[in-house]
């Protein structure tokens, strides 16, 4: 009984924090509200984080209190989101100084940060969407803040455009759940005896809906443009994208799980996953901009992360959607840093035995994690690029180490690479297996699917690596180039608005 009291208060308190962010939030967009404020505002947005991981640590069941669904996977969500806002509010305090809408930029940043975890607290059908729709309002609204910029406003534009398309397929989707079973409740409209009143059309139609859904959010092929276009914004709103929005297809899939399924559904997801993939792969390579570069990534990463979520792998799609997407805001925090120098670039070479050694390591890595795990279809594939990253990893840290000492260094990093990996993955395990789905077995062809689609991409990009001088390899690289530009309306090459803005003062 205590316990339980304890969770109670716990709770009430994380709710009461999120309530006077809010407020903070509103307080920040009147007129005579000094600047100042600011920093009031920030060291409010750490507290929601903070009560968040004390549920996290403390409550192991999944507790349905009104509208809410709060289990360990919901706030750990709400951590993660949390956390990143914080620290995007944060780095913004210095990054909007002297902006005319700097107080606004705030309020906007709360605004996304706050629905979206709201969003995946949330066990009404009704609040998870309206909350969505102000995650994406908020972000569209953030995106084009800068109304003096023209390329601000057409970058808002078109990911509005794709915002609107994307929420009305949820909500098509959560209409098409509620009606047939009856029940707005998530938790209620889940169950075995609900799902069994959808039949197999119905599930299926549902689940394409989904599909639709994530990919646009996610940014996947053929809706990637609006991820490369948001690259006008400044860098924390691209960081704060990764706080629930980019990443969100993840979240959604494991939430609505016991409805997602269907080989064709499946197989769908994972063409446009694995196209993504491996245009996003391409992305990195071609483009010179650093912040294409890291949109390339984000997209090649959410590719493997619906694929995670098409195989049934739920726990692992969480576990990389939340190491992602703090790993990745903090790469576009640091982005105004990252300036590349002319270096003469040398290869580096290794014998034949210690590359031999790395492949063998990873082919036993692999193994003992396959005999360790159940042995399903998607564990075989993770067991497949478990080894291929050790072999990957010992390749660029020990093999091609400079003398003795050099290699002993590397063996060292790669060791405690590895350990950090296990540590962090069974807490993740501890933290989430209770709460998170667990997919059924996929079908032979849609595993088939996958292999093929890493074998095709490995085998391709070493072709290419090898024949740089070919016309193939140029029309491969024009085409990625084409591939990864934003439109043309939505890139500057110098900032036109701040001129005008100056001519019209004088």
């Amino acid at each position: 009984m205590k316990v339980e009291r304890e969770c109670g208060m716990a709770v009430v308190v994380f709710f009461l924090s999120v309530a006077m962010l809010l407020l903070s939030a509103l307080i920040l967009l009147l007129p005579r509200v000094p600047r100042q404020y600011v920093r009031i505002h920030v060291g409010i947005s750490g507290l929601p984080s903070f009560f968040a991981l004390w549920n996290l640590l403390t409550q192991r069941d999944v507790l349905v209190i009104g509208p809410w669904q709060l289990d360990p996977l919901a706030w750990l969500t709400a951590l993660f989101i949390f956390t990143i806002g914080f620290v995007v509010q944060r780095y913004s305090m210095r990054q909007f100084l002297g902006d005319r809408n700097y107080k606004t930029y705030f309020a906007l940043l709360t605004l996304i940060t706050g629905s979206a975890s709201i969003a995946w607290l949330s066990n009404d059908l009704l609040l998870m969407l309206a909350c969505w729709g102000a995650t994406l309002g908020g972000l569209t609204w953030l995106i084009g803040l800068n109304g003096d910029s023209q390329v601000a406003r057409a970058a808002a534009l078109r990911a509005g455009q794709l915002f609107a398309l994307n929420w009305g397929v949820l909500f098509l989707a959560v209409m098409w759940l509620a009606l047939v079973t009856g029940h707005w409740q998530l938790s209620l409209a889940v169950t075995r005896d609900s799902l069994l009143q959808l039949g197999s059309w119905n599930r299926l139609g549902i689940s394409l809906l989904l599909v639709i859904g994530v990919a646009i959010s996610a940014a996947q092929f053929p809706f990637q443009r609006w991820l490369l276009d948001s690259v006008v914004a400044p860098t924390p709103v691209s960081a704060v994208m990764h706080a629930g929005v980019v990443n969100a297809g993840g979240i959604i899939l494991t939430r609505f799980a016991p409805v997602f399924m269907g080989d064709f559904a499946q197989f769908v997801l994972i063409v446009l996953s694995g196209v993504s993939i491996l245009l996003g792969t391409g992305t990195i390579l071609v483009q010179v901009d650093y912040k294409r570069q890291l949109v390339g990534s984000t997209i090649a990463q959410m590719g493997f992360m619906l694929i995670q979520c098409a195989l049934g792998a739920y726990l692992a799609a969480i576990i990389h959607a939340v190491l992602h997407g703090l790993f990745k805001s903090a790469l576009f925090l640091q982005a105004g840093s990252a300036a590349h120098h002319e270096e003469e670039v040398t290869r580096a070479t290794a014998s034949a035995s210690w590359r031999m050694t790395g492949v063998v390591l990873g082919i036993f890595v692999g193994c003992v994690f396959w005999a360790i795990v159940r042995g399903k279809g998607y564990d075989l594939i993770s067991a497949v690029l478990l080894g291929w990253s050790v072999s990957f990893a010992w390749s660029h840290l020990v093999a091609v180490g400079k003398g003795r000492i050099g290699r002993w260094v590397g063996i060292v990093v790669f060791t405690g690479a590895l350990a950090v990996f296990g540590v962090v993955l069974s807490i993740f395990y501890g933290l989430l297996h209770a709460t998170v789905p667990e997919g059924i077995q996929p079908h032979a062809f849609v595993i088939i699917s996958v292999l093929l689609i890493l074998l095709t991409g490995s085998v391709f990009g070493a072709w290419l690596s090898r024949h740089p001088s070919s016309t193939f390899y140029a029309v491969v690289y024009l085409w990625l180039l084409r591939f990864s530009e934003p439109h043309r309306n939505s890139v500057e090459s110098h900032p036109r608005h701040l001129v005008s803005t100056s001519e019209s003062r004088r």
